[in-house]
């Protein structure tokens, strides 16, 4: 498999998860699957922040970076994106075209 190439979009990114759970064997979770595994991602990104905020974590826990937890979180954002026929660039877009039209408080 080919590395993803420096500045790539969000639909290159997709794609090159899509090619790297095919080549590794993970097409065949679920999106329920793929969302709980999430949910424990962005636990250990939570986790990362704490321990580089240097507040108290469990000692038994082996907990990577902060950037390795945020790039764990956004493979499997881009997993259940790809299992659901979503594009991500698309639905930012679209998300953003409302937000603009909301009034912040």
């Amino acid at each position: 498999m080919l590395p993803l190439k420096q500045a790539s979009s969000l639909d290159d990114l997709q794609r090159y998860v899509a090619e790297m759970e095919e080549e590794r064997g993970f097409t065949g979770s679920t999106v329920l699957e793929q969302g709980l595994k999430l949910g424990e991602e962005v636990g250990e990104l939570f986790k990362a922040i704490r321990k580089h905020q240097h507040m108290s974590i469990d000692s038994t826990s082996i907990i990577g970076s902060v950037d390795e937890e945020l790039a764990d979180v956004l493979i499997y954002i881009c997993a259940i994106a790809n299992r659901m026929g979503i594009s991500l660039d698309e639905a930012l877009r679209k998300k953003e075209a409302i937000n603009e039209t909301r009034v912040w408080a």
